[in-house]
């Protein structure tokens, strides 16, 4: 659900309000009552948390060990 900003035309006020996107908009102001507008935001980008985005998703975390990785040829 996304965050959004109202502004009154009579006193001022900017508030924020977490909704549906299928919510009706607010129309009165919480602190005086008055007419509200819907501002235009820019929307949120990717929020990443932790220590890291390359850290967490992409690192390896230890290489991986050689093998070999040849065939015995003395088998048949």
């Amino acid at each position: 659900m996304p965050t959004y900003e109202y502004k009154c035309t009579e006193c001022g006020n900017l508030f924020e309000l977490f909704q549906s996107m299928n919510s009706e908009p607010v129309k009165s102001c919480p602190k005086c009552g008055g007419i509200v507008k819907r501002l235009i935001g820019s929307g949120s980008g990717p929020i990443f948390k932790g220590t890291g985005f390359y850290q967490t998703d992409y690192k390896k975390s230890s290489p991986k060990s050689d093998s070999g990785g040849k065939k015995d040829s003395s088998k048949t």
